[in-house]
């Protein structure tokens, strides 16, 4: 279950998300001042804060900085004032984004879950920078890999084809989603490509751990 950090000085408004979003199953903890939020964020694990910028004590552009000292998690910006500079000033304190009163239960909801389905795709990827298997590791961010006896040459999309196969461990991808996914808009790229690049990424890694789906694709199968 997600939990939110619901910050609204508003008792009728932080009432009206904080039941809203218990009936879409996930978890609240409501605050009704920025000194309140910076307690209650210190004190409890939560996915998303949405955070009124219009608060008592502490204002939610100074609380959002707070946050910013130690943690990326996804903050929207919640307010009544449709102003350029202020959204100016929630985006340059690293918000992720921004709605303003009145606003739709089902828009919040939908923003909230975007936010949610962003932080899970950077967790992914920043958990996957560097991978091993057996002897072998391999520096995503870095484009390099190696194993006990040193560097091993490896091109970049061989790289980022291997990261797309971790990134998906256990589901298969077509040959179509991989082309799609590491060679974009290269219309002139057979199909066929994918198949080569994953017998150079097993015969130069050494891995097993890649499966062949006959007639589909291909799929990570390893336990990390």
């Amino acid at each position: 279950m997600k939990s939110l950090l619901v910050v609204d000085d508003d008792i009728n408004t932080n009432e009206a998300i904080s039941e809203y979003f218990k009936e879409a199953g996930y978890s609240v903890v409501p605050a009704y001042d920025g000194e309140q939020a910076l307690f209650l964020f210190s004190e409890n694990p939560v996915d998303v804060i949405i955070l009124d910028i219009m608060l008592p004590k502490i204002t939610g552009i100074t609380v959002l900085n707070k946050i910013r000292e130690k943690s990326s998690i996804p903050v929207l910006m919640l307010t009544a004032i449709d102003d350029e500079y202020i959204q100016i000033t929630s985006f340059d304190g690293l918000a992720d984004d921004y709605i303003t009163k009145p606003f739709s239960m089902v828009l919040l909801e939908k923003r909230v879950a975007s936010l949610l389905r962003r932080s899970e795709k950077k967790e992914i990827i920043e958990k996957y920078d560097v991978w091993r298997y057996g002897d072998i590791i391999v520096d995503f961010s870095g484009y390099s890999a190696s194993d006990a006896n040193g560097k091993i040459d490896i091109t970049p999309k061989e790289i980022e084809l291997l990261k797309l196969l971790v990134e998906h461990k256990g589901l298969v991808l077509t040959r179509a989603q991989i082309l799609d996914a590491i060679w974009v808009d290269d219309v002139s790229v057979l199909d066929r490509l994918v198949d080569t690049y994953i017998k150079n990424i097993r015969k130069k890694l050494r891995l097993d751990c890649i499966v062949t789906v006959k007639g589909v694709g291909y799929k990570m199968e390893v336990t990390l």
